[in-house]
């Protein structure tokens, strides 16, 4: 890992801003970590932890994902998401709105969801997730966030989620399976998976696969999830803050492809 984590540190450094990464090989337990426990703003990875909370309100039986929730106008904002082109009055279900808030980032579909949910079940989910430096506080697209209440997340402890979804531990086995194939499906690409090719010259034709959550806001630029090349799998958090946007794309995207080499050539 040792010429992975390099690339790494000298790719970010050029990059400009601040960058908070760590990584996590399941198969031999090896970790590195680079501003891991510096919180930076979640943007829209705070959605993982929503989605969770949805899933074990479930597993308790106090929510069952084929409901449904109407959506209001009052519902609707802007940026990410197609529900904010529907008609109010259309009904959902919950199934579906955490789909919609994972593989569009739809931010209408995850107010909804927080408002069902409400602000402090989320937390408490957070909390029994094992998440200390991370927290929830605000909605999406709310205008002047308070300084004091942003939702924050550091890499150390989103790798650490996605290392306990993949092996089963969040919720309960099947709810972490449900809640991979909902990352696997998404369709914001322009980050970790947007150097890889099909076949990649390096790597021949290896099946990879990436499940992952996006976010990013103006000078704010994250992507996390589980990537895998045949049997080998990683855990990845990159989060990023004060790098051009379009430069910290970029970055992201060629830690990405360096990563994808290096699980294919530790076959």
């Amino acid at each position: 890992m040792l010429e992975l984590t390099q690339q790494i540190t000298d790719i970010t450094g050029k990059a400009g801003g601040s960058w908070g990464i760590s990584l996590f090989d399941l198969n031999n337990e090896k970790s590195w970590g680079q501003n891991e426990h510096r919180p930076f703003y979640a943007a829209s990875i705070i959605k993982i932890p929503i989605m969770i909370a949805v899933f074990a309100a479930a597993e308790r039986k106090e929510v069952n994902l084929k409901d449904t929730l109407i959506l209001e106008q009052e519902d609707i904002v802007g940026g990410c998401g197609v529900l904010q082109h529907m008609t109010p009055g259309i009904r959902l279900t919950i199934e579906d709105l955490v789909t919609l808030m994972i593989i569009q980032s739809d931010n209408t579909a995850t107010n909804m969801l927080i408002d069902f949910l409400g602000v402090q079940e989320i937390q408490q989910t957070m909390k029994n997730i094992g998440l200390r430096q991370s927290n929830f506080f605000h909605k999406m697209m709310i205008g002047q966030r308070d300084s004091q209440r942003m939702n924050v997340v550091t890499a150390d402890e989103m790798t650490r989620m996605l290392k306990s979804l993949y092996l089963g531990r969040i919720v309960s086995e099947y709810a972490s399976t449900q809640m991979l194939q909902i990352l696997k499906k998404q369709q914001i690409r322009d980050s970790l998976p947007s150097k890889i090719r099909h076949p990649d010259k390096a790597t021949g034709n290896l099946q990879w696969e990436l499940a992952n959550k996006t976010g990013n806001v103006p000078g704010i630029r994250h992507d996390i999830g589980l990537f895998s090349v045949g049997e080998r799998v990683i855990a990845v958090s990159v989060l990023s803050e004060g790098a051009d946007d379009f430069t910290s794309a970029g970055t992201i995207g060629e830690i990405g492809l360096m990563i994808h080499k290096y699980l294919a050539q530790s076959l």
